[in-house]
């Protein structure tokens, strides 16, 4: 990801407004690769399929950019740049509208699972798209993004569909591009925090077996660049650079890539046969280390060779003198990895197995909405109302919305009591049918707040979906993903 430069003066204000209101051109959408070849997804897959699915179920929600301060906006804020309009979902374009007792929940709601900043399995809430290719994922541009440590993309990102508790009924569909808004990729610009990710075909397991790798460079730096074309390959996990001394190569003291060794006297004498003069010259790259000691060390005994024959006892003057022997190696270095291989069979298009929402654009503000998402933590006020591990839903009419501390001042916001991380990326459905359990994408949850300071939850923001949003939207849909096995 692109970040901004910090600049001063007018300049800055006026090249960020041109950004703003410069439409998201097709051309100009933004995207980055998570896993480029089929053989990098089947990695991925096998990360959260392997030990158990031990890293889907100790995954946490993601702890960044939560629970913020925000603000009702009584002018400006959010608006329309041109009609209001739908895209159909997968069922019907014309899904019904308002609230009902009885809700079923959408097919397309889970969880997406990605390592994190801090290198720990994290999961947001997103939800399933109608596309072109029946594979695209919606959800919040910072469950994508690593807006923490500035990283690129967040890394082994999969959605699951309906996930609970390590099941995965409809399979894992590993993210293979995501698409964003350009204010969010250079600015990180809160208003555009959404991303859509195409994915290749959900895969189940079968089998699992596993197999190392491990090549040996003789610079670090040689070593360096292989491992960041595997890490970025996402094709190998524990990726690591050890420094290995070879002992056949003997180079000469100060040599870069090189370490001085202590070595038994009987393995220095190899190289310095009877006859080398007691205080040398050596043969290059070898040499003693002598540490003199005005008394008698514990064990010194004149003449003779230490008990484990790394040091050799005698006396110069009034002094007792404990010699050690030293050898300068080559130093190489071995990178290592380890790829799991797990059987996969392909189970289809996520499309064909969930359904996808439409999209609706330029609604106008004061609409019903229905949230779907996975709510987890405590409320400010240390109160557990959510769990995190089943999907949940919450309904009411948007309203203008503020978040300065993300950069977001034509949000809109929704009365909600969603809690903390896992509520992020939460889908915002319009005209809601529950007996098609399908309508239209018209927001993600970027952050939740407690705007009237009583220390519990009651409102989730997202950004307001557009005609640049649909401009995005429609370039990441064209776009095919095909299967990893």
């Amino acid at each position: 990801m692109k970040r901004t430069l910090t600049l001063g003066g007018i300049a800055v204000g006026l090249l960020a407004s041109a950004a703003v209101a410069a439409p998201a051109h097709a051309d100009s959408v933004p995207h980055d690769t998570l896993a480029s070849t089929n053989f990098a997804a089947k990695q991925v897959a096998a990360f959260w399929y392997g030990q158990n699915k031990a890293n889907l179920v100790n995954a946490t929600p993601y702890a960044v950019e939560t629970t913020l301060p925000t603000k009702h906006v009584s002018s400006g804020g959010a608006s329309a740049d041109s009609k209001a309009g739908v895209v159909g979902s997968s069922g019907d374009k014309s899904a019904s509208s308002g609230t009902s007792k009885n809700v079923n929940l959408p097919k397309t709601t889970g969880k997406v699972f990605f390592i994190g900043a801090d290198k720990k399995p994290h999961w947001c809430s997103a939800t399933a798209v109608q596309s072109q290719y029946k594979n695209l994922v919606a959800t919040a541009g910072h469950c994508v993004y690593d807006t923490k440590s500035n990283k690129a993309t967040l890394d082994k990102w999969v959605f699951v569909p309906g996930y609970y508790q390590g099941k995965t009924p409809w399979g894992i569909y590993v993210g293979k591009t995501a698409y964003t808004h350009y204010d969010f990729d250079v600015y990180e610009d809160g208003d555009r925090d959404y991303a859509f990710v195409t994915v290749y075909n959900g895969v189940l397991p079968t089998s699992a077996s596993g197999k190392s790798y491990a090549h040996t460079y003789e610079t670090s730096l040689q070593a360096k660049w292989a491992k960041a074309k595997l890490d970025k390959d996402k094709a190998y996990s524990h990726v690591t650079i050890q420094s290995v001394v070879d002992t056949r190569h003997v180079v000469k003291e100060g040599t870069r890539d090189s370490r001085k060794v202590y070595v038994k006297r009987d393995d220095w004498k190899k190289l310095n046969p009877e006859g080398t003069p007691a205080d040398g010259p050596f043969k290059e790259g070898t040499g003693v280390t002598d540490k003199a000691y005005p008394f008698k060390p514990r064990g010194w005994d004149e003449g003779k060779a230490s008990r484990d024959g790394r040091a050799f006892y005698l006396k110069k003057g009034d002094k007792y003198v404990v010699r050690t022997y030293w050898i300068n190696y080559d130093v190489d270095y071995r990178l290592t990895g380890r790829a799991l291989s797990i059987g996969l069979k392909d189970v289809g298009t996520l499309g064909s197995n969930v359904g996808g929402q439409g999209l609706a654009y330029n609604q106008k503000i004061g609409t019903g909405m229905f949230v779907f998402g996975y709510p987890s933590g405590s409320h400010p006020d240390g109160n557990y109302a959510f769990s995190g591990k089943t999907l949940k839903w919450s309904y009411g009419k948007t309203f203008k919305a503020a978040a300065p501390s993300m950069k977001a001042e034509e949000l809109v916001g929704i009365k909600s009591s969603f809690t903390g991380e896992g509520a992020i990326g939460s889908s915002w459905l319009y005209r809601y049918s529950s007996a098609k359990r399908l309508g239209y994408l018209n927001g993600v949850t970027i952050a939740v707040s407690d705007t009237d300071g009583n220390k519990r939850i009651d409102t989730s923001v997202s950004p307001y979906f557009d005609g640049e949003t649909l401009a995005v939207y429609k370039t990441a849909q064209a776009n095919w993903s095909g299967k990893i096995v």
